[in-house]
C-alpha cells in the first residue's frame, strides 16, 4: 500500500559543494520541519535572502524560518563547542534558534578526534584524503567501534567514567600509535564539554518519535543532505570520500524514521563540477576556463577557503548518482555561472585503457585514468540572473538542461539563476508526478 507523506529529501549528487543549503531554505519556507541526517560541521552551506549571506554547518538550513522545526537527527557527529558558536553567531544576526532540537543519540565530537584527524592525515602523506580535520572521521570509527560518546550520555550519572575512559583510550591511541606527545587532560575536555551542553541540554529528546509522528501527521517534512553521492562511504569514489552515507537511503536510519516515511528525492546539480581534495575528476579544467568558472562561481571552500577543483558537468557519474542515490528528480544550481562561456561541454563518456565505458569505474584508480568523451553545446552569451521562469531562458540555455537530462537520465524540478530567494525557479510542485 502506497502511503502519500509529505517528505523530500535533498541531497547533493556530486562532490558536494551543489548549493544544497540554497534549496533547502527554498524549500523549508513551506515547510513544518527540517531534518539534518548525516554528517558533522564539516559541511558548510552559505544561504543568502534579503541581500544578506548566512552560512551554516551543523545546524539545518531551515534555521532561517522561525516557523520550522529543526532537527539534528542521529545519524550526525556534533561538536558541541562549534554547534553552541554558531548558534550564538545566529542569534546575534537576529535568528531565533529555540526551534533547533538534537538527537541524543547523535554522537560527540570530541577534541582527541580533531587531533587524530590531523594525524591521520599528516600519515598518509602523499595519498591524503583532503579532510577538513574537523574529527568527523575519527567521531564516525569510534561510533562504528562502539566505543564512541553519544549526547544522552552526558545525562547519565556514571557519564564522568565513560569521559575518563574515552580520554585514557584516546591518549594511548595518540602515544602508541601516531607517536603523539599531546595528551588531552580529563577535566579540560569534561569542563568545556559542560559549558557548552548546558546551552543545549533543553533542547535534547527523542527526534526520531518527532520526526515521525511529524509525517504521520502529513506534515511537509524536508531532508538536508550534507557533502554529495560521489562522497558517499560506500558508493563515492573511495577512499577519497567522507566518513557518513549521504545518499537519500541514510534518510531514514539518520533520523529514526522507516524508508516508507520518504515520499521523493531531490537531487541539486551543480551546471558544472567540482571537488576539493584528492580523487578521480576526469572532466577537470586546467586552463583559463576552469579559473574562470572558478571566480565567477566563487568556489572556494566555505569551511577552508580552499579553491574548488573545476570542470564541465559529468553526466556518467550523475547517472550513477541517480541510480544508488534513489533520485527522482534534479535540481540545477549555479545555471548563471555559465553565462559568458561561448560553448559548453557534457561528459557522456570515459575512455578507460582504450575502451570506451559508460558507467563509473569502482576503483578511484581506474577513476583517475579515465578520459572524457564529450558533446559541445552552443552557451547563450547573456545574463539569465533576471529570469524567473523557465521560458525566459534563452533556447540554448534550455538545450543545455535538456542535453543533461537525456544524458543523466533524470528530468528537472527546478533549477537557480543566483543565490537569492527569488532567483529559484520551479518547473513544477515539489510533490507533482
Amino acid at each position: 500500500m502506497k502511503r502519500d507523506f509529505k517528505t523530500l529529501v535533498v541531497i547533493g549528487t556530486q562532490w558536494g559543494d551543489e548549493g544544497k543549503g540554497k534549496i533547502t531554505d527554498y524549500f523549508a519556507q513551506k515547510a513544518e520541519m527540517v531534518v539534518r541526517f548525516a554528517g558533522g560541521d564539516n559541511a558548510g552551506h552559505m544561504i543568502e535572502f534579503g541581500g544578506v549571506r548566512y552560512k551554516v554547518t551543523i545546524v539545518p538550513s531551515g534555521i532561517f524560518n522561525p516557523k520550522v522545526k529543526n532537527i539534528i537527527g542521529n545519524g550526525t557527529v556534533v561538536n558541541l563547542e562549534k554547534l553552541v558558536s554558531e548558534l550564538a553567531g545566529l542569534n546575534q544576526a537576529g535568528i531565533d534558534t529555540s526551534n533547533l532540537f538534537i538527537s541524543g543519540r547523535a554522537h560527540l565530537i570530541l577534541p582527541f578526534n580533531l587531533k587524530i584527524d590531523e594525524l591521520q592525515e599528516e600519515f598518509r602523506k602523499e595519498n591524503k584524503i583532503g579532510t577538513t580535520k574537523r574529527g568527523i572521521g575519527p567521531t564516525y570509527a569510534d561510533k562504528i567501534a562502539r566505543m564512541g560518546i553519544r549526547v544522552h550520555d552526558v545525562l547519565q550519572p556514571n557519564f564522568k567514567d565513560i569521559l575518563k575512559e574515552s580520554v585514557d583510550a584516546h591518549n594511548k591511541i595518540l602515544k602508541n600509535l601516531y607517536e603523539s606527545d599531546i595528551q588531552f587532560t580529563f577535566d579540560e575536555i569534561y569542563n568545556n564539554l559542560m559549558k557548552n551542553f548546558d546551552v543545549i541540554k533543553n533542547n535534547i529528546l527523542d527526534t526520531g518519535e518527532l520526526v515521525a509522528d511529524t509525517i504521520e501527521q502529513q506534515k511537509f517534512v524536508l531532508f538536508e543532505g550534507a557533502q554529495g553521492i560521489l562522497l558517499d562511504i560506500d558508493h563515492g569514489t573511495y577512499p577519497f570520500v567522507t566518513s557518513s552515507n549521504t545518499s537519500a537511503n541514510n534518510a531514514s536510519l539518520g533520523s529514526g524514521v522507516h524508508y516508507k516515511h520518504i515520499q521523493k528525492v531531490v537531487g541539486v546539480a551543480k551546471a558544472y563540477n567540482t571537488r576539493v581534495g584528492t580523487g578521480g575528476m576526469p572532466t577537470e579544467l586546467f586552463d583559463e576556463t576552469g579559473n574562470r568558472i572558478r571566480e565567477r562561481g566563487r568556489e572556494y571552500g566555505s569551511n577552508t577557503g580552499r579553491p574548488r577543483r573545476v570542470g564541465w558537468f559529468d553526466a556518467v557519474a550523475m547517472k550513477y548518482a541517480i541510480r544508488v542515490g534513489g533520485i527522482d528528480e534534479l535540481f540545477l544550481t549555479l545555471f548563471d555561472v555559465l553565462d559568458h562561456e561561448e560553448n559548453l561541454k557534457i561528459c557522456i563518456a570515459y575512455e578507460l585503457d582504450g575502451k570506451q565505458i559508460t558507467s563509473m569505474p569502482t576503483s578511484d584508480q581506474e577513476f583517475r585514468r579515465c578520459k572524457p568523451i564529450y558533446v559541445e553545446v552552443p552557451g547563450w552569451k547573456e545574463d539569465i540572473t533576471k529570469v524567473r521562469s523557465y521560458d525566459e531562458l534563452p533556447e540554448n540555455a534550455k538545450n543545455y538542461m535538456n542535453k543533461i537530462a537525456e544524458y543523466s537520465g533524470a528530468e528537472f524540478l527546478g533549477f537557480s539563476v543566483g543565490p537569492d530567494r527569488v532567483q529559484t525557479i520551479l518547473l513544477k510542485g515539489e510533490f507533482d508526478d
